[in-house]
C-alpha cells in the first residue's frame, strides 16, 4: 500500500527524476533521512522501475516522432515477446507497448525525416512475416502532465 508521503515522493520524481533528497523530504514535509528510506523502499518493492533521462530527439538530428500501431498475422500471436524484443532493439525507437484491442503494440520511434519514418516502417514492420497491418501516427507535440500533487 502506498501512503499519500510515498505519493507526493513519487510525483517529485515522476516531474524531475534528479530532485535531490532534501527537495524531496521538503516537499514530503518529512526529514531527508525519512525520505531516503522511503525512496530506497519503493525502489526496493518495485513500485519505481528505475531513473531516467528523458533526451529531446529534435537535439539528436530525430526530428519526426510517430506512434505505429501493429497488427501480427493470428499464426504469429504465440512469437508476441520476440517481436517486441526485436523491435525494441532498433536505435528509431523510444518505447513499445504491448496492448489489448484490436492491434497488439503500439511504437513510439524517433527519426530524421518522413523518408526514414517511412524506411523504418517498410524495412522492420511491412517487411516482417509476422505483421499484418500498421498505422502511423505523426506526434506534432509531446506535453507532460503536471504531477498529481500540483493539480487541483
Amino acid at each position: 500500500m502506498l501512503d499519500e508521503i510515498d505519493h507526493i515522493l513519487i510525483d517529485e520524481l515522476r516531474r524531475d527524476a534528479r530532485t535531490p533528497n532534501n527537495a524531496l523530504a521538503a516537499a514530503a514535509g518529512i526529514a531527508p533521512s525519512t525520505a531516503l528510506g522511503r525512496v530506497r523502499s519503493l525502489v526496493e518493492r518495485g513500485v519505481i522501475l528505475g531513473f531516467h533521462a528523458e533526451i529531446d530527439p529534435e537535439a539528436l538530428g530525430q526530428g519526426i516522432q510517430a506512434m505505429i500501431s501493429v497488427r501480427l498475422q493470428a499464426d504469429a500471436r504465440r512469437r508476441i515477446s520476440d517481436f517486441g524484443e526485436q523491435i525494441a532493439a532498433l536505435k528509431e525507437t523510444s518505447n513499445i507497448y504491448f496492448i489489448a484491442g484490436a492491434d497488439d503494440f503500439l511504437i513510439h520511434v524517433s527519426t530524421v525525416d518522413t523518408a526514414a519514418l517511412r524506411d523504418f516502417v517498410v524495412d522492420n514492420l511491412s517487411a516482417h512475416p509476422a505483421v499484418a497491418a500498421t498505422e502511423t501516427i505523426l506526434i506534432f507535440e509531446h506535453v507532460r502532465p503536471r504531477s498529481s500533487a500540483a493539480r487541483p
